[in-house]
């Protein structure tokens, strides 16, 4: 079973808010304190960009569609490589040495790709879970349900 070591930190994020969280507890009694909160005002796709999909052709003169661009899961991705740069910033400065993270699997998977190798090491327990709408007491329970059973 992993503890939450006092001064650790609990990231918990999706593609348009995070918060950082710091356990100002012990490991038998952790109380999470809000460190940082992010946010961002991310539009529908559709609003953020006019254009139709472009059209190509092959080499026999078949005309097909190209994707079009999710500039929606472009500014998610973006906004999730910030916050993994600001936690590698923290932990070089000395902040933690201990980390959660907790977020949904495709904004897990964007932190995974940006996340630093330290950070990473640093990292006791991934939680694939969204609870950035919730309030802090359920957020405590459920990382601490989690690290339970690790």
């Amino acid at each position: 079973m992993n503890r939450l070591h006092n001064n650790a930190r609990v990231l918990v994020a999706d593609g348009a808010r995070a918060l950082v969280l710091r356990n100002d507890g012990d490991a038998v009694s952790p109380n999470l304190k809000m460190v940082k909160s992010y946010g961002q005002d991310n539009p529908p796709t559709h609003e953020q960009g006019a254009d139709k999909p472009g059209r190509t052709n092959d080499s026999l003169g078949r005309r097909s569609a190209m994707e079009a661009t999710d500039y929606h899961r472009l500014a998610e991705d973006k906004f999730i490589q910030q916050v993994a740069e600001d936690m590698a910033k923290d932990f070089a400065a000395g902040a933690f040495t201990q980390l959660v993270v907790v977020a949904p699997p495709i904004a897990l998977g964007e932190y995974r790709k940006a996340v630093n190798p330290d950070v990473a090491k640093a990292t006791i327990c991934e939680i694939d879970k969204d609870f950035t709408k919730h309030p802090m007491d359920q957020i405590e329970k459920m990382v601490m349900k989690a690290l339970e059973k690790i």
